[in-house]
């Protein structure tokens, strides 16, 4: 049993969305999350399934774990899919004809964990992990900077993975630039401490990424959709802010729709929580407004709690959805993103459709053991 009774009207959260060149049957999409159950990289029948059940559950967008760029400086996490090998590149195919099968559309998140990155804990310890100038955490050099050979090669990756991508006939490719991963680790500049043309103001810390944006561009044609999640805050520090103003905001993000980028995930802890003084907008919100494009929201959806705290083993209650139909009837946002609640139930969706709020599910702990 839940423990709210919903006062909005959930009809705005069905209706289609137009996201450029993405046609949407619904403004719900399903988070990233890493899961960590496929072996040697590769995404077997379990892991179609768990992505198949979310597309007949009436998911509108599924985008999936992380998945590498490389077998070696981006992974660091056991178990996690990569976008590289043949084998692992024929378990997507399953995964793709899976959902399309159930009337869904998925993209891919590619995602390098940079400085995430511990080689001690690697198939490849003797080889240092990639980052910015060196660092995970601010002030504490770990490694060397990346060189102009190595930053080339993580981008042709980057544009790799992204064609592979659209190759095996997915909707989208989502870039995974948030959270203190390498993308973002050239955006911080606590963490880029570069004085060539990857590091300075605005226009070199973006550099990084609007290359990949634009070379993935050119090799994939105008019409797949490319989307960039991003984040405020950092893994290193939950208070961190990229940008303190709108308008550096617009400095941030106007190089990478420059770049040809369709779509922003705006990754927030609590997506209610204002970005900046005197608006109530959010991340998402503020990205919306100030370069026109798309966005998606997410954090801490239909649950009490956030997800820091439900990836270290806390339960969360079912919490209204009242905050944001609010938000999403206001056109603040085009989507929102739904993590632990789709990660608890394939049908969250369904239920949320059909107004069955009883049987909506609190989150536990239990869910991030198996692919239910």
């Amino acid at each position: 049993m839940t423990g709210f009774q919903m006062t909005s009207n959930t009809k705005v959260l069905f209706e289609p969305a137009q996201l450029g060149s993405l046609a949407l049957s619904n403004r719900i999409a399903m988070a990233p999350m890493t899961r960590s159950f496929s072996p040697n990289g590769v995404p077997g029948d379990d892991v179609v399934g768990y992505y198949q059940r979310r597309a007949a559950g009436g998911v509108g967008l599924i985008l999936s774990e992380g998945v590498h760029t490389n077998e070696t400086t981006a992974a660091g996490t056991p178990n996690v899919p990569n976008i590289v090998t043949d084998e692992a590149k024929a378990g997507w195919r399953k995964v793709i004809d899976a959902v399309h099968a159930e009337g869904g559309k998925m993209g891919l998140q590619i995602w390098h964990e940079g400085p995430f990155r511990n080689p001690k804990n690697t198939n490849h310890p003797d080889i240092p992990s990639w980052s910015a100038s060196g660092m995970k955490i601010p002030g504490k050099p770990l490694w060397d900077p990346m060189t102009e050979e190595e930053i080339e090669t993580a981008i042709n990756e980057y544009v790799d993975a992204a064609v592979a991508t659209k190759e095996l006939g997915f909707d989208c490719a989502e870039f995974h630039g948030a959270h203190g991963y390498l993308i973002d680790n050239f955006f911080w500049d606590a963490t880029n401490q570069r004085t060539d043309k990857w590091g300075g103001d605005w226009n070199g810390r973006t550099r990084f990424a609007t290359e990949i944006i634009r070379r993935t561009r050119e090799k994939v044609g105008p019409d797949f959709p490319l989307i960039i999640r991003l984040s405020q805050w950092k893994q290193q520090d939950f208070t961190a802010q990229a940008t303190k103003s709108p308008e550096e905001m617009l400095e941030w993000l106007q190089p990478m729709v420059d770049a040809g980028i369709d779509i922003f995930h705006c990754s927030q802890r609590r997506f209610w929580e204002p970005e900046f003084e005197g608006s109530d907008l959010n991340f998402a919100g503020w990205a919306k407004k100030l370069t026109g494009k798309p966005t998606i929201s997410v954090g801490s959806v239909g649950l009490q709690g956030d997800f820091i705290g439900a990836f270290a083993g806390e339960s969360s209650k079912t919490a209204s959805l009242d905050k944001l139909i609010t938000r999403m009837e206001a056109e603040e946002f085009d989507v929102i993103a739904v993590g632990r609640a789709l990660l608890q139930d394939p049908d969250w969706v369904a239920k949320v459709r059909d107004g069955r709020n009883e049987e909506l599910e609190p989150f536990t702990k239990d869910a991030l053991t198996s692919l239910s």
